[in-house]
């Protein structure tokens, strides 16, 4: 019997049958996110609805030296929930509770388990806004979106999730359970822990609770579709509408290959023939003033060369686009053998420049590298589209050279999906040595013996495969 599954027999005992999965049938189900990144059956799943069940996983597997992987909703894209070895899977899907929520304070704690999409309808309900938008907010959970510092459309205006988390309950390795950060609007003391442990994905500690910052929820909400010829004009007119001095709260880009696809979902939602489009929201407590707002939009857009223009008032309008903006990758999936989906960031200013690399990277490998993302904040997702095994080198070479574009225009290569394993091996292309190290001695001096999410972020790491 191996350490694995020995610490596997050993949590079903004192956990009992229903909170420990060991058939291997079931555990399959858990051994991956929805990337290719390769994986290995966990010996077990804890599916831990308390924060005993934790601490009784990462006491158990530290003891011996047995790796534990976390897991929220599986939605990932690099990897990073990916069972590398062998080792038990932590499930924190099932704490879904809503502690409190504090409005006069503007606060809300809650289960790591919690969709993120029911965060925002809870909280919406009592006037209050949790700004944090990732498209898969339906199916992820906060504690992936801690995990991977997930972003969003609104992020443009209102920052990615490490900027709405006041303090984690997290359980370390070993099996200590910290409490970091605290409850209060501003606070000073000692070193950001929580801003350490917030896009760690995984690699330093299990988070079981969270508590976040909220604001009043803005009622008044526009919309505006600008329409261009092609990608290119739509990218300089993100730059022009935000020199402007607008603030819109999302700007989302889709190239000509993702209109099409949207058009395949609803005829209505964009004209024939559009060879991209940009979707902006501004929103605010004003109706008179969001409404000039969306009209300066409108109006750069129209300058830098938008064929078309449309607010959209009604939510229900904005809710159509939207729907089908949020199931994009999946769509795409749909269009090809091979799907692999980049997340790469440039300054706003060099997003028409990304998208002209891109359409000359796609034109010299032969690959189709549809595009689309949060352009108000230089996040674009690069796709990767193929149909047989022997394209593969043709895309590696396309995601090197992607890579490399993005790094010279003063970028990072990734926006919101984390490294994983499958950026692993990309990462000193854009860090130090130095840092890598220092990163390092972090690594361990939260995990000592190595055992949490091992392979992600800094390890050997297998080349990209479809995602």
């Amino acid at each position: 019997m191996t350490p694995a599954e020995r610490v596997a027999l050993a949590l079903e005992r004192a956990l009992g049958p229903s909170t420990v999965i060991t058939d291997p049938e079931l555990c399959a189900g858990f051994a991956r996110d929805e990337s290719e990144a390769e994986s290995v059956v966990p010996a077990c799943v804890v599916r831990a609805s308390e924060t005993a069940h934790v601490v009784a996983a990462l006491s158990a597997c530290d003891d011996a030296r047995v790796p534990v992987f976390p897991r929220g909703g599986g939605t990932g894209r690099t990897g990073g929930a990916t069972v590398t070895r062998p080792g038990v899977v932590v499930d924190t899907t099932a704490m879904t509770d809503l502690v409190e929520v504090d409005a006069a304070n503007g606060v809300a704690v809650v289960g790591v388990g919690m969709r993120t999409a029911d965060l925002h309808a809870a909280v919406e309900r009592e006037g209050l806004f949790w700004a944090p938008d990732p498209n898969s907010a339906p199916w992820c959970t906060l504690g992936g979106n801690l995990a991977e510092n997930a972003g969003g459309p609104r992020a443009v205006k209102y920052g990615v999730t490490r900027d709405w988390v006041l303090g984690v309950e997290a359980v370390h390795a070993g099996g200590a359970v910290v409490a970091h950060g605290r409850r209060t609007a501003k606070g000073v003391t000692g070193y950001d822990t929580v801003g350490t442990l917030v896009g760690s994905e995984g690699t330093l500690a299990v988070f079981t609770r969270a508590s976040l910052r909220l604001v009043a929820l803005p009622p008044c909400v526009r919309g505006v579709l600008a329409v261009f010829d092609g990608a290119v004009a739509a990218g300089r007119a993100v730059a022009s509408v935000l020199a402007s001095g607008a603030r819109p709260r999302c700007a989302e880009f889709v190239d000509g290959i993702c209109c099409d696809v949207m058009r395949a979902d609803d005829p209505a939602v964009l004209p024939e023939g559009a060879g991209a489009a940009l979707v902006f929201e501004v929103d605010g407590f004003d109706d008179e003033a969001v409404a000039r707002e969306a009209a300066r939009v409108a109006e750069r857009c129209l300058d830098a060369g938008a064929v078309a223009v449309h607010e959209a008032t009604d939510a229900t309008e904005r809710e159509a686009l939207w729907s089908v903006r949020r199931v994009m990758s999946r769509a795409l999936r749909r269009r090809a053998a091979f799907k692999l989906s980049e997340d790469v960031v440039v300054p706003r200013t060099e997003v028409a420049t990304l998208l002209e690399r891109v359409q000359r990277i796609s034109e010299a490998e032969g690959v189709r590298m549809p595009a689309y993302g949060h352009a108000g904040d230089g996040n674009l997702h690069v796709n990767l589209l193929w149909n047989t095994p022997d394209e593969v080198p043709r895309v590696q070479r396309a995601i090197a050279s992607l890579f490399r574009a993005t790094l010279e225009l003063r970028g990072t290569l990734s926006g919101e999906h984390g490294i994983g394993v499958l950026k692993a091996p990309y990462l000193a292309w854009e860090q130090s040595a130095e840092l890598i190290a220092l990163q390092r001695r972090i690594k361990d001096a939260f995990d000592p013996h190595g055992i949490l999410n091992p392979g992600k972020i800094f390890g050997d790491a297998p080349s990209h495969r479809a995602c």
